[in-house]
């Protein structure tokens, strides 16, 4: 790469826009086709078991290419690897705006994914190496807004495009995008090697295993009624010994699939820990609310949208007051202080009732999305200023994954607390519903007044439902504030020193 501070500012703002355009895409296809299901199930003429497999093959394939981003840079360089990338996502995409069948739309996701997969990293590297050092804290903060907003936008952008137009526009609307960007990167992007090694065959072929039993097993479990199934029972088997062999072997092996450098630094691992509790917090929160203010409040799916958006702006706010102070503050106070922030967005939740206007969901969210934008820049940053530049993509790669799977399992285990608490909430409740309270609920009462006692039966156990479930999301946010508090430890972790490490510091091999 050209030395930062060698390059032109134009240069640098064109490549900047380029490489979120990139990544923007991938972001906001995790999520965009969640909303546009039903319309493709109809379309398609698919069950609602196989309709799912749209949003399973894309997250599989993600999660098996991302660790493959640091050895094929270091084959094929970085602007090779990420035009192509781009190049790929785009025609991926319109090959799923373009299927008319079940087969081809699920082959196209998996192939978006996987082309996904290396635009995360490839574009945060890129924004480090192109920004010189005194100037990364703005970059991570661009780069940053990128990646937290996408997933939020997601669902709003996929049902306008699903109501204004049709579902397939929802891919479509990837292809002026993705074709600048790679026209951009492929002239103004310099090429970047890292150094060759060996490709780990067996490796890959175990972490590629464990990822995939491992999604397989999130994405069905609440289908199958989880370990009540023996099909995820063995995925679950199959993941965890897959991994258990992988780390083995990454451990003994002369050259592994990913460095052990990365393990023997501590800003690193720690930075990976607090990402991993961070998005437990972030990513469900983000999933969660939108469903609720739909079900419990009647909402349409554009008024959530609306109500979700000072969470958007408090993220965006939170990242530059944050990439403001960086160079003047110890980084460490901005993360716990940014912890506290979300602990207290989400107390404020743990008090939602039904009664309740927006007002709460509004102020809930714009601090949380102020404590979510002070912790994630910082962090980005800490993670990789130890590390010499040549693991920068291979600790970007592992950053994604790490990312994308804790996102992948928090929201799989907080939707399946609502599921078992709402059941749980809903016999509590009903404890309470005797005919010592409500007397039109008798029989010979039902009986006097006819149709109108259904009727009122009907309601009161429609109540019970909705109390039921609100109670199961306060659970919930309950559980993410204490989350918070579990994470603050582990930022004293952290090194706030900026010394760029070098291949001999870590010892590679």
């Amino acid at each position: 790469m050209a030395e930062p501070q060698a390059m032109l500012p134009a240069r640098r703002m064109v490549l900047t826009l380029a490489s979120m355009g990139a990544v923007l895409m991938q972001v906001l296809d995790s999520t965009i086709a969640n909303v546009a299901l039903p319309h493709m199930q109809a379309a398609l003429s698919a069950s609602q078991d196989s309709i799912s497999w749209v949003l399973t093959s894309y997250i599989i394939a993600s999660a098996i290419g991302t660790p493959l981003t640091g050895w094929l840079e270091a084959r094929l360089g970085r602007r090779n690897l990420f035009a192509v990338s781009v190049g790929g996502f785009t025609i991926a995409s319109a090959l799923c705006g373009m299927s008319h069948s079940l087969a081809m739309i699920v082959v196209s996701r998996g192939l978006q994914g996987l082309f996904g997969a290396f635009l995360n990293p490839l574009s945060q590297s890129v924004m480090l190496d192109i920004y010189p050092p005194e100037k990364r804290a703005q970059a991570m903060s661009i780069w940053g807004m990128g990646v937290m907003i996408g997933p939020i936008l997601g669902p709003i952008v996929g049902g306008w495009l699903t109501d204004s137009f049709n579902w397939r526009w929802i891919f479509y609307i990837n292809l002026p995008v993705g074709i600048i960007s790679g026209i951009v990167l492929w002239f103004l992007l310099d090429d970047a090697k890292s150094p060759l090694r060996r490709f780990d065959m067996l490796g890959f072929g175990l972490l590629a295993l464990a990822l995939a039993s491992f999604q397989l097993m999130l994405d069905r479990g609440t289908q199958r009624d989880w370990f009540h199934s023996t099909e995820i029972i063995i995925e679950t088997g199959i993941a965890f010994g897959g991994l258990w062999m992988f780390v083995i072997h990454t451990l003994t092996s002369r050259a592994p699939l990913l460095s052990r450098a990365l393990f023997r630094d501590r800003n690193f691992v720690a930075s990976n820990i607090i990402l991993v509790l961070m998005v437990t917090i972030y990513m469900p929160g983000s999933v969660l609310i939108s469903p609720m203010l739909q079900q419990l409040f009647g909402y349409s799916t554009a008024q959530a949208g609306m109500v979700m958006v000072p969470r958007g702006f408090g993220m965006m706010i939170g990242m530059l007051l944050a990439a403001r102070v960086s160079s003047l503050v110890d980084l460490r106070g901005v993360i716990i202080i940014g912890f506290l922030l979300v602990g207290i967005g989400q107390w404020i939740m743990s008090g939602f009732e039904p009664a309740m206007n927006s007002q709460p969901v509004v102020v809930s969210g714009l601090i949380n999305g102020l404590g979510i934008g002070a912790v994630m820049m910082p962090l980005n940053l800490l993670a990789y200023t130890t590390l010499p530049a040549e693991l920068r993509t291979e600790a970007a790669s592992f950053y994604s994954l790490s990312r994308s799977l804790s996102a992948s399992v928090s929201i799989s285990i907080m939707t399946a607390l609502i599921a078992h608490n709402t059941q749980v909430s809903h016999a509590d409740v009903s404890a309470h519903v005797t005919t010592l309270a409500l007397p039109m609920l008798e029989g010979p009462q039902v009986q006097t007044i006819g149709a109108l006692g259904g009727m009122a039966a009907a309601l009161v156990d429609r109540e019970v439902n909705r109390q039921a479930l609100m109670i199961a999301y306060i659970d919930d946010f309950w559980l993410m504030m204490w989350v918070c508090v579990a994470a603050l430890p582990f930022v004293f972790l952290l090194s706030n020193s900026r010394r760029k490490a070098s291949a001999e510091d870590l010892a590679i091999e």
